[in-house]
């Protein structure tokens, strides 16, 4: 991911060395890894030629070619020394003997400790919460943690809290997702049965009220199948949080440690924010500060709206390994029933007696269909729909998840229909659907 190391015999500038004559081959040492970037407009190849490596926790295979798309940030790390070739245009790639993977062992080790007491004492395991500011490798060490405990066997839950990035679900909304191998080297996690919350922004700040209640919920859920699921139970959680620090954020990332009752909070690359945290919480949630890793790269706006767009892509046409074919329809305004959540601020003398800001924050507020809607990627709500009749729409529709999201590509205001992208033909499963402040246009 940095500059590119040419020096000693790490890297040997052979080319075409198990990679179809355009390689590279790069030896590296134990306890290193190659750090490489992927050009805009690029794909590049890795192959793993000998001994024993991974990305992110996860194991490569032995002579099997994986590929990487533009803007990939990848580091291949090796415990015991390994040889591989890498072909392709990489905008930097270079191998680095300051890794900090030493102590994200260390940490996981400790963490399977617990593991192990609570199976001895038929107790819960544990729930570990990743924070700090944004680009400090949180989303990298929840997967390295996640996979080392995949491959002891265990079932942990990722817990998905970052609006802007989700790993699990496209960007504005919060998730939770039980892992039951490590995570995919090119594709990421296996993503089969999520819980899926909306909240339809993808900065937590726009709605810090709706996004406190959603955590409140995913933890009640949590806490819930590992009361029916003892390998849940044992296996804890992983919560990946947003990197918004300070102020309501800050109050967010102490409302989290208390829903979900966290034992363990690892703090990347921010000592203020660690002190703050072991001031503020109680005396036996053991607060960790871990160092951010070399590799890690400032990410631009631009970059991370292409991010929220590619995971957006992705949930309607799949991978590059699979191919999915949505479905185009129109879908009459009758027939459905558009939400926002969270009305526009107002003047506290505006708001009628007894009722606060909070409160117009958790509103449902109708939508009336219009040309306005169209590229909006809206969220089809589980909510029992005949809940609208007996008065209990709002909380329905808060606290239940999402079955799927699709996109509006066209509005005919005369015709009074929708045309939709979806990712299952017509019907719909559900009628009751929630905006998102988010666009999508498709452009295949």
């Amino acid at each position: 991911m940095y500059a590119m190391v040419t020096e000693g015999p790490e890297k040997t500038g052979e080319e075409g060395v198990g990679a179809g004559g355009g390689g590279t081959r790069f030896d590296l040492e134990k306890e290193t890894e190659l750090r490489f970037e992927v050009e805009a407009g690029e794909k590049v190849h890795l192959e793993l030629l000998t001994g024993l490596a991974e990305v992110f926790g996860s194991e490569l295979n032995r002579n099997k070619k994986y590929t990487f798309g533009p803007g990939s940030k990848i580091a291949v790390f090796t415990w015991q020394g390994c040889s591989v070739s890498l072909s392709g245009k990489t905008e930097v790639a270079y191998i680095s003997k300051d890794t900090p993977m030493l102590l994200y062992l260390n940490a996981h080790t400790a963490l399977e400790q617990m593991r192990r007491q609570a199976e001895r004492d038929n107790e819960r395991g544990p729930r570990v919460m990743v924070v700090g500011p944004t680009d400090v490798g949180k989303s990298t060490v929840c997967r390295l943690l996640l996979s080392y405990a995949v491959r002891l066997g265990r079932r942990p839950t990722l817990v998905e809290l970052d609006v802007g990035q989700s790993g699990v679900s496209v960007p504005g909304t919060m998730s939770a997702l039980c892992i039951e191998r490590p995570a995919d080297v090119e594709e990421g996690y296996s993503v089969q049965a999520p819980l899926v919350y909306h909240f339809g922004s993808t900065t937590p700040g726009t709605n810090i009220k709706l996004y406190n209640k959603l955590t409140s919920c995913l933890a009640e859920v949590f806490s819930l199948r590992c009361e029916e699921n003892r390998k849940a139970s044992v296996g804890g959680c992983i919560i990946n949080t947003c990197g918004w620090v300070k102020g309501s954020g800050y109050q967010a990332l102490v409302h989290c440690a208390s829903a979900f009752q966290v034992d363990v909070v690892l703090v990347l690359d921010q000592e203020r924010l660690y002190n703050e945290l072991k001031r503020d919480l109680p005396h036996f949630v053991r607060v960790v500060l871990l160092p951010k890793s070399g590799g890690v790269v400032e990410r631009s706006k631009d970059c991370r709206r292409v991010s929220r767009d590619e995971k957006i892509r992705e949930y309607f046409y799949g991978f590059r390994s699979v191919s999915f074919f949505p479905h185009a329809f129109d879908v009459r305004f009758s027939d459905v029933r558009i939400y926002k959540i969270g009305a526009p601020s107002i003047p506290d003398s505006c708001l009628p007696l007894g009722m606060s800001q909070d409160d117009t924050q958790l509103k449902l507020v109708p939508v009336t269909p219009g040309r306005d809607l169209t590229h909006h990627v809206l969220s089809v709500s589980c909510a029992d729909e005949g809940e609208e009749r007996a008065g209990g729409l709002r909380r329905g529709v808060l606290e239940s998840p999402v079955c799927g999201f699709i996109v509006v590509t066209n509005v005919d205001t005369q015709a009074q229909v929708m045309t939709v992208l979806s990712p299952a033909p017509r019907p719909l499963p559900r009628h009751t659907l929630l905006i998102m402040d988010i666009r999508f246009i498709d452009l295949k």
